[in-house]
């Protein structure tokens, strides 16, 4: 099949009539009718027909090593600096199309799935593990452009430490409960499916620091698997309206939790299973989070680089950028956008070869994500502040469509622009920093690989000070 289209992709979601749940009813239909996954699903299919338009298409594609046709470039495995950039180009290209908003865009999971090849040799001649079947999985997504959610986190039933999750007789985090001839059965609930109920696949596995080996797992499998179901939460925009919601109505991407009543994984789609040494070593050596962490980055960027025109548009809407303290705060998102600028060229120049495969350096990269989830929410802000009175005064487009639209006109009008652009824009800016959409992704990033205070942690963890050290120490204390 190769690089598929916007419409295969809808067609195809729509024939797995999985279980989602929103709102306390069940999707009947086409899922991609449904109020809560029509502008999200017509979004995801544009990022699909790029993949077609001849001017881009060696960029967005490559060759398929298996059938010669050209397949999705974020399935490429990288062995050279050229082949990061390719992705780098094609993330990005697809991350201006929705502002950088839609943080589980298939090139995401595609990635995390480029990741388990390249780490499927840390699971080669351990027990229970199944490292072939990863690139089993792989291929079939690559020749057929599957698209994939993913779930990996427990309940947040007691994270208290020390303490077990839940009682003996009682199932709440997903958990091994049986193996058949067939495969082994999952029973019980993980969170947080983005996109979930609105892919083919959802890939599912454990974080490391399992105590119980039944919590220990790793598999892909179809959305429309018998027993699984996907319980959204409700939606955060209550519109269609691209006036009135800009942004959600067009990239509200749906967050669930994931149901798991008996579900039987087959073997063939297990990549791992009762094994807390392979968890923890997937987890701690893997690749995930150099190639993760790079297509992060990239649409960090691009996002970035959205609220600093939205920025600049509002201040010249209403003539304010000679003032010192606005230029000030639209200077500091100029200083976010050229830190993850360079921090992610800084992954890409520093890469090297890990086991046949050219992995970005991941210091600047861990960097890049202890820098983001603290600087978004200022930006916001920054959004909030530039936008003043006028994140408020901006009336709907039914507004506009009235009797009333005279006074709009008249009252509402900016140094640049008539009233109904002003508001437009103003609308867009609500919808970036305070809609329920842009509060929403204001949490999204700040918690995107976890507690911030773990990834600082981390980045102690991995990062080499060794050199540094020794330097202070022949200079001055020898």
């Amino acid at each position: 099949m190769g690089a598929i289209t916007g419409t295969d992709y809808i067609n195809r979601i729509n024939r797995l009539q999985s279980e989602v749940w929103i709102n306390g009813s069940r999707v009947k239909g086409d899922i991609s009718n449904h109020p809560a996954f029509k502008g999200v699903m017509k979004s995801q299919a544009a990022l699909y027909d790029l993949q077609h338009k001849k001017s881009i298409k060696e960029m967005m594609t490559f060759r398929s090593p298996l059938t010669g046709k050209q397949v999705g470039a974020s399935f490429l495995l990288p062995v050279s600096k050229e082949d990061l950039l390719q992705r780098r180009l094609m993330f990005q290209e697809w991350a201006r199309t929705h502002a950088g908003m839609m943080g589980r865009s298939p090139d995401y999971m595609n990635t995390v799935l480029v990741s388990l090849v390249a780490s499927s040799y840390l699971l080669e001649e351990r027990d229970n593990c199944f490292p072939e079947h990863i690139l089993s999985i792989f291929e079939q997504a690559r020749e057929n452009d599957w698209s994939f959610t993913h779930t990996f986190i427990d309940p947040q039933v007691n994270r208290a430490p020390y303490q077990y999750l839940e009682m003996p007789d009682q199932i709440i985090a997903a958990k091994i409960v049986d193996r058949t001839e067939e495969g082994i059965i999952i029973n019980g609930a993980k969170l947080l499916a983005t996109q979930g109920g609105i892919t083919d696949e959802i890939i599912v596995y454990s974080p490391a620091g399992m105590l119980d080996s039944a919590y220990s797992y790793s598999f892909s499998i179809p959305s429309n698997t018998k027993g699984l179901k996907f319980i959204c939460r409700q939606p955060f925009c209550h519109t269609e309206s691209t006036f009135d919601s800009p942004l959600g109505s067009r990239f509200e991407e749906s967050d669930a939790m994931v149901v798991f009543d008996h579900v039987l994984v087959p073997w063939n789609r297990i990549f791992h299973y009762n094994n807390i040494e392979a968890t923890d070593v997937l987890s701690k050596k893997g690749a995930y989070a150099q190639l993760a962490l790079h297509q992060v980055a990239s649409r960090q960027v691009v996002k970035v680089e959205f609220i600093l025109g939205v920025a600049q548009l509002m201040v010249d809407s209403i003539q304010i950028g000679d003032y010192l303290h606005v230029r000030e705060k639209v200077s500091e998102i100029i200083v976010a956008l050229e830190t993850m600028k360079a921090l992610l060229q800084a992954s890409e120049t520093g890469a090297s070869m890990d086991h046949g495969f050219m992995l970005p350096d991941v210091n600047p990269l861990y960097t890049a994500i202890n820098t983001f989830p603290r600087i978004y929410p200022r930006l916001t802000e920054i959004l909030q502040l530039l936008g003043a009175s006028g994140m408020v005064s901006i009336p709907s487009e039914a507004d506009f469509q009235s009797e009333i639209r005279e006074d709009l006109d008249q009252y509402l009008q900016s140094k640049t622009m008539d009233a109904f652009s002003r508001v437009k824009l103003f609308r867009l800016a609500w919808d970036t920093c305070m809609s329920e959409f842009g509060s929403r992704q204001t949490l999204y990033e700040r918690f995107f690989f976890g507690d911030p205070a773990r990834l600082s942690s981390t980045l102690y963890q991995i990062y080499d000070r060794a050199p540094y050290k020794k330097r202070v120490e022949d200079m001055f204390l020898k």
